[in-house]
C-alpha cells in the first residue's frame, strides 16, 4: 500500500482543524480556503486509493 493517501488524508484532517480554529476566531475567508484545501487533500486521497 502507498503512504501518500494516507498522508494526504491526514493532512486533510489536519488542515479541518485549522478551518474550526479559524472560524471560531472569526476569521471567515482564510476558513473557507483552509475548508476548500482540506476537502481536496482528503478527495485526493481517497480517490487515489481506487
Amino acid at each position: 500500500m502507498n503512504w501518500l493517501p494516507i498522508a494526504l488524508i491526514a493532512l486533510g484532517g489536519f488542515l479541518i482543524g485549522g478551518v474550526v480554529s479559524l472560524w471560531r476566531a472569526d476569521a471567515r475567508p482564510p476558513a473557507v480556503l483552509c475548508g476548500v484545501f482540506a476537502a481536496a487533500a482528503i478527495a485526493g486521497g481517497i480517490l487515489w486509493m481506487l
